[in-house]
């Protein structure tokens, strides 16, 4: 009978997040078609070119809100069940308020891992395809940036002519192994630097150990110069910025390849940060679902469902904002990062306990 009663509490509680999770689904492609559509206005394509793009990206931003999502269901589980009078029946076979409350949120729990190590990676892969496809169809390629395994690459659109950069690394603020090609409009080669370094800090890069190959009149000339600068429209931090898309890596790639994301010029912070906020995930689906057996596990009036729902939209609003000050912070070195990625989890976990130890009484 145990096992029995316990499939039923899963099953409709994990039938209830999914649904959730679909509606949630439905509007995320809703309001991203009009963007996608905005973004094709002026291109040959049909409306299922920015429908499937819509459709592989909205899987990504639903694991972002998936804290809230689990809230929501919760709370609709919770008070169907004490609606429907099961959670009395429930009682009735030993079911305490907080025996229910472990099994949701230990099953909470489990799901958020699996949605890491089995659906994320999914998820990641469809926002790659997402920006690749994105980028063929992009009006203004005229400046690209991209690592690949052969390290960075620039293409930069000068007055008249084009320039592209090459470097095997790059590390805080400096790329090494350097080479500069300047293209003529014709896409002749001009000048061709070599340098063992250079000082990307500012928009004036600082070149080391150079040397320059310039073609005039089909005569090759070299010079070789200790140091030399030219101006371009990056530096060290817009680069980085191009690639903080978290979404494109796994929480399993960004675990099992860290040190290798380093090593290709990924900023360490970034990989960190975005390390830490997934493996937040369980633990606010967790808390999240704490919060809801707290809200509504404490009275049994019926009455009540309309104050429910409004108190839950404040909580994820008042929890939306209290993550990212606590984010914030942590960006501005007011506090440690990973301290300001795990502050939220901690303070909602305390919250709880107090919570759970009066449904206890109930």
């Amino acid at each position: 009978m145990n096992n029995l009663i316990l499939n039923y509490i899963l099953k409709n509680f994990v039938k209830n997040f999914f649904i959730v999770t679909i509606i949630f689904y439905c509007f995320g492609v809703i309001l991203n078609l009009f963007e996608e559509v905005e973004f094709f206005k002026n291109t040959d394509v049909n409306i299922f070119i920015p429908l499937l793009l819509t459709s592989i990206f909205v899987p990504s931003l639903i694991i972002k809100l998936l804290p809230f999502i689990i809230f929501i269901s919760s709370i609709w589980f919770m008070l169907k069940f004490r609606n429907s009078k099961d959670l009395l029946t429930l009682k009735m076979y030993g079911y305490s308020n907080i025996k229910i409350f472990f099994i949701l949120a230990f099953t909470s729990f489990v799901l958020g891992w699996l949605i890491l190590f089995f659906i994320n990676p999914v998820t990641s892969s469809l926002v790659k395809y997402y920006e690749k496809t994105k980028s063929n169809y992009a009006r203004d390629i005229d400046h690209l940036v991209t690592f690949n395994r052969n390290g960075l690459w620039i293409k930069e659109n000068l007055e008249n002519s084009e320039r592209i950069i090459t470097a095997a690394k790059m590390e805080k603020n400096n790329i090494y192994d350097v080479k500069i090609f300047d293209l003529d409009k014709y896409f002749n080669l001009k000048k061709k630097i070599v340098a063992k370094s250079a000082s990307i800090k500012t928009n004036e890069w600082i070149l080391q150990n150079v040397k320059i190959f310039i073609f005039e009149d089909d005569i090759l000339q070299r010079k070789d110069l200790i140091n030399y600068s030219i101006n371009s429209i990056y530096n060290y931090d817009k680069i980085i910025n191009l690639f903080n898309n978290s979404d494109t890596f796994s929480f399993f790639e960004m675990l099992s390849n860290f040190n290798e994301m380093l090593n290709k010029g990924y900023n360490r912070q970034f990989l960190k940060q975005n390390l830490h906020a997934m493996m937040t995930l369980p633990f606010y689906l967790f808390v999240m679902t704490a919060l809801a057996a707290i809200l509504t596990l404490h009275t049994m009036k019926n009455s009540e469902n309309i104050k429910f729902i409004i108190i839950g939209l404040i909580i994820c609003v008042f929890i939306y904002y209290f993550k990212d000050l606590s984010l914030a912070l942590g960006k501005t070195d007011r506090i440690p990062l990973i301290l300001s990625i795990w502050t939220p989890v901690i303070a909602l976990s305390f919250f709880t306990l107090v919570g759970v130890i009066q449904i206890n009484e109930k």
